[in-house]
């Protein structure tokens, strides 16, 4: 398996003892003591060992970061999401409560975002009873949130809580902490996952002369404090498990914790309805070696200085329809200029370049439109995916009859909307 090109040659040296030779002398103890390891236990050391793991220790989003995400480009994006959460719950005829759940929250920009969306229609929400839900496992990571989200006035919860930590928004929404998505209470349910299934684990696959052949991590004989690609001599359970006899690509990446989670959320959808949407980088079954680091905004050997880089695998679409099983309805993949233009960015960004009367303002607004939905830039690059439960799409009188595909209600941003 070749190496991918490193865009950041030389950074991690210059910066001394960094925690990135840390996490590198600690892979190397473990690669001399159990051999080669395979690409998912080497990202899940590099992004979240305890001590040493990029996104437990750093986490590096927005400017000064090693990535930006949409939310952080524009206030818009946010909104329109909060706007397609408020969409489906008016569908399934507005139920009594509902639990948003972000997975991955980030820096909590998002959520930040959509909670406005619901304080500005508090009216409509005035009978519903929300609460926000965020699975984190970076301490950091989540005390960000909590200052964004509640102005730091969140608190510990005792050991003995699923929650690790609870608060309550600027706005007056509870809002709880969680390490793992099991712990999320059962109930009526959104589900937002934007840029999280790209940072799992991921195995890689190289077709060979003598089959399938996993590829692993392992030290370079030549360069001992390095790291390099090799092949697993005979197949590995992996190989065993994740490759479907009908494949057709040469190198295959796949990432069973996506499917287990995806299975869980189509679990909870099936049993206590809401819905799920996923934005991502990805594909639908086609891609083959996507796996990269990024540093300071530029690609990064993902073999470099492991824990000083975000390391990143695009996400396989039609992975994760397949891992459905048909509990819910997915929609999608469709690109995320498509999805933000029916869901009435053009007529948002006029009200906000109406409103907005200095110049920089106007400018700002103009350049995170063009980074959103240009299709050189993120309009092309990130997909929208989602999970809703069968009925949503099925009409009363046409249940017998599955060649028909004519919805109930549009689904928000999958169709276009017609502005009344």
């Amino acid at each position: 398996a070749a190496r991918p090109s490193s865009g950041a040659g030389g950074e991690a040296e210059a910066e001394g003892p960094s925690p990135g030779t840390a996490m590198l002398r600690h892979l190397l103890l473990k690669l001399r003591a159990t051999g080669p390891v395979t690409v998912a236990e080497y990202m899940r050391e590099a992004l979240t060992n305890p001590g040493q793991g990029y996104y437990t220790r750093r986490g590096g989003i927005g400017d000064s970061g090693d990535f930006v995400t949409s939310p952080e480009i524009s206030q818009v994006f946010g909104e329109l999401i909060g706007i397609w959460y408020i969409s489906e719950w008016i569908a399934a005829g507005k139920p009594k409560a509902f639990q948003l759940v972000e997975l991955g929250p980030g820096r909590g920009t998002l959520a930040d975002d959509v909670l406005r969306v619901f304080s500005q229609l508090a009216s409509l929400l005035s009978k519903c009873d929300v609460s926000i839900h965020l699975v984190e496992v970076s301490p950091k990571l989540s005390e960000i949130q909590a200052l964004m989200l509640t102005g730091g006035k969140a608190q510990s919860n005792p050991e003995d809580q699923s929650a690790y930590m609870k608060g309550i928004s600027k706005t007056g929404i509870p809002i709880f902490w969680y390490r793992d998505i099991q712990d999320v209470p059962p109930g009526y349910s959104f589900y937002l996952a934007h840029e999280f299934f790209d940072a799992l684990p991921i195995h890689k696959f190289q077709r060979t002369e003598k089959g399938w052949r996993e590829v692993l991590v392992d030290i370079d004989p030549e360069v001992p404090d390095q790291l390099r690609f090799v092949l697993s001599p005979s197949s590995t359970p992996a190989t065993e498990n994740f490759i479907q006899p009908e494949e057709t690509r040469d190198h295959v990446e796949v990432c069973p914790e996506a499917g287990v989670i995806i299975q869980r959320l189509a679990c909870r959808i099936e049993k206590d309805g809401g819905a799920a949407l996923v934005a991502d980088y990805g594909h639908d079954g086609t891609g083959t070696d996507t796996f990269r680091g990024f540093r300071n905004h530029k690609l990064h050997d993902v073999l470099r200085a492991p824990g000083t880089a975000d390391l990143t695998a695009d996400v396989d679409f039609g992975y994760l329809r397949k891992m459905t099983q048909g509990r819910t309805t997915t929609l999608g993949p469709i690109k995320q200029r498509e999805f933000l233009k029916n869901m009435g960015i053009d007529l948002r960004l006029q009200v906000l370049l109406q409103n907005s009367h200095d110049s920089a303002t106007r400018k700002q607004l103009l350049h995170s439109y063009d980074m959103l939905m240009n299709p050189k830039k993120m309009g092309d690059r990130f997909n929208f995916f989602a999970l809703l439960p069968r009925h949503r799409l099925a009409h009363p009188d046409k249940k017998h009859k599955p060649e028909s595909k004519s919805p109930l209600l549009p689904v928000a941003g999958f169709d276009e909307l017609l502005l009344k």
